[in-house]
């Protein structure tokens, strides 16, 4: 947290948003006007990795700041429009079967380019989401000012919302769905990262003489296992 508190404007958004909801970079600086719901607080991810999509989540404290956003990109639109541009790109050949949807407000990039450029794909002028690089730096510079050594990127804001997830008790196939991985053994590698401790798992060593005593009052009354008490025996 202490590097996002380094950041500022929009750069700040898109590390929370990575942050808070486990996106990509790539899918943060993608999300599109329509892809985020206010009403059931969350996010649709439609660009994914694999041309896949996906809903995550968007947490209660960036709701504020995202509207906000939203506002001002529908506000550069809007300018857009008027000045005789306002096109964004679309996927999938949308384009040709929708040929105003590119015009609309649903459409277009919550974190839009400052500046318009030439489409190379269609040779018009669009104005296209912000650059992921500059998402990348001003990262690395937080990092830097919050006197962090250890290797470290924006995609490790996605790896903390998992480990933090899964610390919290969430069930691992859930936040594969989340994280859109293919295979869970690959949701599975945060169990190491967080360490048995992290997960509720103590050593006997560790544990205080009066837990111990309290839990073998509650397997006397049957409501540990025989072979817990036992062991709890032991360790006293």
């Amino acid at each position: 947290m202490s590097v996002i508190a380094n950041m500022r404007g929009h750069h700040k958004l898109l590390a929370s948003l990575m942050y808070g909801a486990g996106l990509r970079v790539m899918e943060a600086v993608r999300l599109r006007v329509q892809d985020v719901d206010f009403g059931h607080r969350c996010i649709f991810v439609r660009e994914a990795k694999g041309d896949k999509w996906r809903r995550t989540l968007l947490p209660k404290s960036l709701v504020a700041p995202l509207q906000a956003q939203i506002d001002l990109a529908l506000a550069v639109h809007q300018r857009d429009l008027e000045e005789g541009f306002g096109e964004v790109y679309l996927p999938y050949a949308l384009a040709k079967k929708y040929p105003g949807a590119a015009c609309s407000p649903g459409w277009q990039y919550v974190f839009p380019a400052p500046e318009r450029s030439t489409d190379p794909r269609a040779e018009v002028i669009r104005r296209h989401h912000l650059r992921e690089q500059q998402v990348r730096r001003a990262v690395a510079k937080a990092l830097a000012e919050a006197g962090i050594r250890k290797k470290a990127s924006c995609h490790t804001f996605r790896h903390s919302f998992a480990t933090n997830l899964l610390a919290g008790g969430t069930d691992v196939r859930n936040i594969q769905e989340l994280l859109d991985h293919n295979d869970v053994g690959t949701t599975m590698i945060y169990t190491h990262v967080i360490g048995v401790h992290k997960r509720g798992v103590l050593s006997a060593r560790w544990i205080e003489l009066s837990d111990i005593q309290s839990l073998l009052g509650l397997a006397e009354r049957g409501r540990c296992c025989s072979a817990l008490l036992a062991r709890l025996s032991m360790a006293v």
